[in-house]
């Protein structure tokens, strides 16, 4: 084991008192603007930062069991040896760093057991009651599934390449990937890799997106031609997706409440060749009454609790409460509600969520079906995350 070097041991802490205490920002957006202020950080260098900097902030209640004392800012260095230590990995000269007593969190870690299943799993008390009630005997196997590193999958875009030439791209530029049965256009690569370097990136070959994210595209059965609308675009990973299903043809209207998130979909699909996307931004009811009655398809990619995917978003389950839940689940009903109008009669509508929680999903459809008799649900899936990717949830609903 080596000593981590002085410099990357700095950046870590830095991060950490950036996502846990500065305004609790997002974990992803800082250790890429840590990793983009440090470009002389070697491939290892960068890969160890991320590393310890996600599992920390995933294992964070443990290692403050293990600790003896909670997180404070003047303290981050000793969260940062109590993972290596419990990690057994990256340090050796423990004695180099005042008031940490070693010795008292390897008596803890040599004990093994913890006395809380919240500690058990880091996780903060509330989730464990809302998993316990909503999930049942199940809920350990998919946080256990949940506190896993995400694999990298990327979707090949059929508009440029297919998932076998794709490959074949990737591996002359070094990065070794594979097929993932029954995810056509799916690519996982064997490790993690920086892939936006990658001239295969830069051409448009690719997006990173999860292997179950890529089923709600299919799940829509949109069509060549078809008119298709999708409300909470964001940033336009499925909206990229869709595009290439109906090979360019047709529209896709892409709405959203961030003008910044539509921005960034207008540069994306520049870049993959999607010319069938138009960008629109909410400003008011006005926008949506417009299109009422006017889609053949219809995506609700709905605002939710993201307990699905905290494979790759750890920090997120420090940032939300039942608070927080109760308020989505009233925005969910109050989205599903007002742009249910905009489908035609006969066409179909597909409202999704990254979360694995019955009350986020399949209880919201049958709240809206019971106050919406005109609408049929046709068919669900959830993709729970012990079955190897994110967790989600769909449901593909018709206008009689």
């Amino acid at each position: 084991m080596e000593l981590i070097h002085r410099n990357l041991l700095i950046g870590i802490h830095d991060a950490l008192q950036e996502t846990i205490f500065e305004e609790r920002k997002y974990a992803d957006k800082v250790i890429e603007r840590l990793l983009k202020a440090h470009r002389k950080w070697g491939s290892e260098d960068r890969r160890v930062v991320s590393e310890i900097f996600y599992n920390i902030i995933r294992w964070r209640k443990r290692l403050e069991y293990y600790m003896g004392e909670g997180v404070k800012p003047n303290n981050i260095y000793k969260l940062i040896i109590t993972y290596c230590l419990w990690s057994k990995t990256h340090y050796k000269k423990f004695e180099e760093f005042d008031g940490i007593k070693v010795a008292d969190v390897l008596t803890k870690l040599k004990k093994n057991t913890v006395p809380t299943k919240a500690i058990e799993h880091s996780i903060p008390d509330w989730l464990v009651e809302t998993f316990e009630r909503e999930l049942g005997a199940n809920w350990e196997k998919e946080m256990t599934a949940l506190n896993e590193l995400a694999p990298t999958v990327l979707r090949a875009n059929t508009l440029k390449t297919s998932a076998k030439e794709l490959i074949s791209d990737l591996k002359d530029e070094n990065v070794i990937a594979f097929p993932i049965k029954n995810y056509p256009d799916a690519v996982q690569l064997e490790e993690k890799k920086n892939v936006f370097i990658t001239t295969a990136f830069k051409d448009g070959l690719f997006e990173v997106q999860d292997a179950s994210s890529q089923k709600i595209g299919e799940f829509l059965e949109v069509k060549e031609g078809q008119r298709v609308v999708d409300v909470c675009a964001g940033a336009g990973g499925k909206t990229l997706h869709l595009a290439s299903l109906m090979n360019n043809k047709g529209q896709i209207i892409a709405l959203d409440i961030y003008a910044w998130k539509l921005a960034e979909l207008k540069r994306r699909a520049r870049r993959a060749g999607a010319q069938n996307i138009e960008t629109r931004l909410i400003e008011d009811t006005k926008v949506i009454k417009r299109l009422h009655e006017t889609a053949d398809r219809l995506l609700i990619d709905a605002p939710c609790s993201g307990l699905g995917v905290l494979k790759r978003n750890p920090d997120s389950k420090w940032k939300i409460d039942q608070a927080f839940l109760d308020r989505i689940k009233k925005e969910q009903q109050q989205i599903l509600q007002d742009y249910s109008k905009i489908i035609k009669k006969g066409g179909k509508m597909l409202y999704a969520t990254c979360s694995i929680l019955p009350s986020e999903n399949r209880e919201q459809v049958d709240l809206f079906l019971k106050n919406n008799p005109n609408y049929t649900l046709i068919k669900e899936d959830k993709i729970m995350p012990s079955q190897g990717y994110d967790g989600f949830y769909m449901a593909l609903i018709t206008r009689n």
